[in-house]
């Protein structure tokens, strides 16, 4: 599989980056690490005119420990941020989510955070090769007319199979978007269309340049189940917080499956069970992961090669190992 031919762009800075975005929205990509977006091109999945490297961004490559957040640069390395201390410390379900990402290699010279939340929805079904998507009629992200993941589904159902996404999520996260005469701030929460052909609530000229994380006084986790340990995406996840206050009652609790919808899957009725309960109610974690598993459920599709039936039992087994784990 070859990449199709375009033109190579290498800004030098962010307003030069801005420009050229603003002059070929839908024509143009961006390349940070290029870990989703190669390989989608290789496969026919993408043919953009023009690609826009962030190679010579070191601007975008961050993690600032302020007072009362975590600021992360979207180019900032997958291994920077599975060695921060801010981030081990105040954010510990991205630590434990980023350490899954790819693998060593990757985290360290390819694999960027803005990259991991920004990856394009995936589905069995469609992210194949040209050749083989030659054989079927076109799907609904093809194109097409038809969801090979749920019969008779009048819209696409590719999942979101982000680590950093969702533990993100959990974690409360924010964004900020940059376009050439514009910056806005959104909620991760608010950031996803789930629609998923186009997943994402942001404009083609505009960039992701930061996250930011709040610090609480609560705790992370994250948990996943992937075929292979390394160089894999999750086929479940969940990322859950925990807020307890000095009698050990939780006062807030988030809790996320992802892998499973569209887009991360912010629970909030299953987190509305632990609310007022002890942090150590080994029956009210269970309560809360069986309500996670029965909201997911309904989102579930036969698209990242595993039954749907093992796939909603894990979402119970991976919120419930977080809630133990916090």
């Amino acid at each position: 599989m070859r990449l199709p031919g375009f033109e190579y762009l290498n800004p030098q800075n962010l307003d030069q980056t801005l420009d050229m975005l603003a002059e070929h929205k839908d024509e143009a990509k961006i390349l940070a690490g290029g870990t989703d977006l190669l390989v989608r091109m290789k496969k026919g999945l993408l043919a953009p005119k023009y690609i826009i490297s962030l190679k010579a961004l070191d601007s975008l490559s961050y993690i600032k420990d302020e007072s009362d957040c975590i600021k992360i640069g979207t180019r900032t390395p997958i291994a920077d941020i599975i060695a921060s201390k801010p981030v081990q410390k105040h954010a510990r379900a991205l630590f434990q989510a980023c350490e899954k990402i790819g693998a060593v290699s990757i985290q360290h010279y390819k694999g960027t955070i803005g990259g991991n939340i920004l990856q394009n929805n995936r589905c069995h079904h469609y992210n194949q090769s040209d050749f083989y998507r030659s054989g079927r009629q076109a799907c609904h992200k093809d194109g097409g007319k038809i969801c090979y993941a749920r019969e008779e589904a009048d819209r696409c159902n590719s999942t979101c199979q982000s680590d950093g996404a969702t533990a993100l999520m959990a974690l409360g996260a924010g964004l900020t978007l940059a376009g050439k005469d514009n910056k806005r701030e959104v909620e991760l929460a608010n950031f996803y269309t789930t629609d998923g052909i186009m997943p994402f609530a942001m404009e083609s000229q505009e960039l992701l340049t930061e996250i930011s994380i709040p610090k609480t006084n609560g705790e992370s986790a994250y948990k996943r189940l992937a075929y292979r340990s390394a160089i894999d995406y999750p086929i479940v996840c969940a990322g859950v917080l925990l807020e307890s206050d000095n009698s050990d009652k939780i006062v807030r609790a988030r809790i996320v499956v992802g892998a499973m919808g569209r887009a991360p899957l912010l629970l909030a009725n299953a987190a509305s069970k632990l609310k007022g309960k002890d942090m150590n109610d080994q029956a009210t974690f269970k309560d809360a992961a069986t309500a996670a598993m029965s909201s997911a459920a309904a989102f579930a599709v036969h698209n990242v090669g595993s039954t749907l039936e093992y796939r909603c039992a894990m979402v119970e087994e991976m919120v419930l190992q977080a809630l133990k784990e916090i």
